[in-house]
């Protein structure tokens, strides 16, 4: 990690290779420095990046220090985007940890929109979308907009009403307006750096603060409790959202015994009575939903279960038992992975035929020719080169799973186990600073995405359990994700961006652009569950 110390210098920006390093070292003549991780918050509609400099204390809500949140560039003028960054440069001199967003528009003039209108992240205030979300994921204890025209600041109107950006809670907001002072002597770097310190003086932790702090205070099993009151209750049709939230949900009970195996058998009931289980058109979803079949034949011994397992493994055969090409409704898309090898791997452990572990191998090569880069990332499609944040994390659980129930004896499994070990250490080398994976692995212009970020961190955690992954280097990966996961997991199971159902697209601009929900969404609780009921595993046996 690149550092770099610098006396301050007013008015001077961040150099532009700042801007790209993971943390810099502000210090002065003093002990005193402060560290500042340069992040990327957002893409404006025209492709540039939105940046962010954040001091880490205020990425751990925990801390006593006061966290100050200053936004430049809502007045359109250059002075108060100059202004953020020299107060920046500052930082290691105050008593409270200042993070900055420079100019959150810097490709047009800025559309003053709080809250932002539409879904996250489209629409004409895209811009201002990103920095509503950032500024409620932060959750400082005061949101700062610097001006330099005598206009009302409409963020901070819509702070003071109570408005809670990412529905994490309220946060107090000022107008920091450096017109018409009556001591010219003062310049604005100066004028601005007293007022601020005035603000801060006994500044109180924030509501939205206090929020982030409770949330980390829970267990992975309380986490999963809270999820698992929402989440896995039904199974209307038996596709891989559902059918993982019923699983989690067992494991929860694995775990505390309060979640009743009957239950969900009771759910999945209507198939043991002849409902059809994969519906009336293939998809992957469904040939993955009979994971939870494949699981209930383990927990009861039921032949029945296995049986209905059975009939979505076996579509990766013809009628004369050779094996096809491929699993059938692959579509081309990474997520594959998981849709296909899981569930073939399950149902050969189960009835200890080799040829499904055949088949798992078979189908992986075939999905990797597809869309594995030579870096180490999967492609959604052929379609587009963009590594899509969820395209990543079906892979990730596709051999998480898969190598859970592959013998050890078997020789396909030392590919399976070298395949899932290059796809993890290239997916460590993008997780960003606050812990999560971006909706584009490797573009970290995009939002950061829950369910790449939960589907991995089952994965690591699995791989540490099971002895697949050095400890050393990927612990204190899957630490800080659990951490970020928690802080996007609301006591009512609500998350925070999720991305939206997503086929291929033709474009990077198209990921991008894919809603990011802010609420309770059945497949970011399904992978929330998982990778709650993993980690709570995992803390037992460590």
């Amino acid at each position: 990690m690149d550092r770099l110390e610098t006396e301050p210098d007013r008015y001077k920006t961040l150099p532009a290779k700042a801007l790209l390093l993971g943390v810099v070292t502000l210090a002065g003549g003093s002990p005193a420095s402060a560290e500042i991780a340069q992040l990327s918050i957002g893409v404006t509609s025209a492709g540039s990046p939105i940046r962010a400099a954040v001091h880490l204390e205020a990425l751990d809500p925990s801390g006593e220090t006061p966290r100050v949140l200053v936004v430049g560039g809502l007045d359109g003028t250059s002075q108060s985007t100059e202004l953020a960054s020299a107060l920046l440069r500052g930082a290691y001199r105050y008593d409270f940890a200042l993070s900055a967003v420079g100019n959150a528009f810097p490709d047009r003039p800025p559309v003053e929109q709080f809250p932002p209108l539409g879904p996250a992240y489209g629409g004409e205030a895209v811009e201002a979308q990103y920095l509503w979300r950032f500024a409620g994921t932060l959750a400082p204890d005061l949101v700062v907009d610097l001006r330099f025209d005598e206009r009302p600041s409409a963020l901070v109107a819509a702070l003071e009403r109570g408005a809670m950006p990412a529905a994490v809670g309220r946060i107090p907001a000022a107008t920091l307006r450096l017109l018409g002072d009556d001591d010219e002597s003062d310049d604005p770097l100066t004028r601005a750096e007293r007022e601020l310190t005035a603000l801060a003086a006994g500044l109180p932790v924030s509501h939205a603060r206090r929020e982030l702090r409770s949330r980390l205070r829970r267990s992975p099993q309380e986490v999963a409790r809270q999820l698992a009151t929402v989440y896995g209750h039904t199974l209307e049709n038996a596709v891989y959202i559902p059918a993982l939230a019923l699983i989690g949900r067992l494991k929860l009970g694995d775990l505390d015994g309060t979640v009743p195996l009957a239950d969900v058998e009771r759910i999945a009931q209507p198939y043991l009575e002849g409902k059809p289980s994969l519906g009336q058109r293939l998809t992957g979803s469904h040939t993955s939903g009979h994971l939870i079949f494949a699981e209930l034949y383990e927990r009861t011994g039921r032949q029945r279960w296995l049986e209905i397992a059975s009939v979505a493994a076996d579509l990766g055969f013809d009628t004369d038992g050779r094996e096809k090409a491929s699993m059938p409704a692959h579509n081309q898309m990474s997520d594959s992975v998981f849709m296909g090898c899981s569930i073939l791997a399950r149902v050969g452990r189960l009835t200890g035929e080799d040829r499904y572990f055949g088949m798992a191998l078979r189908h992986l090569r075939f999905m990797q020719a597809l869309d594995l880069r030579p870096d180490g990332l999967y492609r959604h499609s052929p379609l587009d080169e963009s590594a899509w944040g969820r395209g990543n994390g079906f892979p990730a659980l596709g051999h998480a799973l898969a190598l859970t129930d592959w013998p050890q004896e078997h020789p396909g499994r030392g590919e399976v186990l070298a395949s899932f070990r290059a796809h993890m250490a290239a997916m460590a080398r993008h997780q960003d600073v606050t812990g999560l994976w971006h909706q584009v692995v490797d573009r970290p212009e995009s939002y950061r995405e829950f369910t790449v970020t939960a589907m991995t961190t089952f994965a690591i955690l699995r791989g540490l359990r099971s002895g697949w992954l050095d400890r050393e280097t990927f612990e204190p990966v899957a630490d800080r994700a659990w951490r970020a996961l928690k802080l996007r997991i609301k006591s009512d199971a609500t998350l925070v961006d999720v991305c939206r159902s997503t086929g291929k697209q033709p474009s990077l601009r198209a990921y991008f652009d894919r809603e990011a929900i802010l609420g309770r969404d059945d497949r970011g609780g399904a992978m929330g569950l998982l990778a709650a009921t993993e980690r709570a595993h995992w803390e037992r046996e460590r």
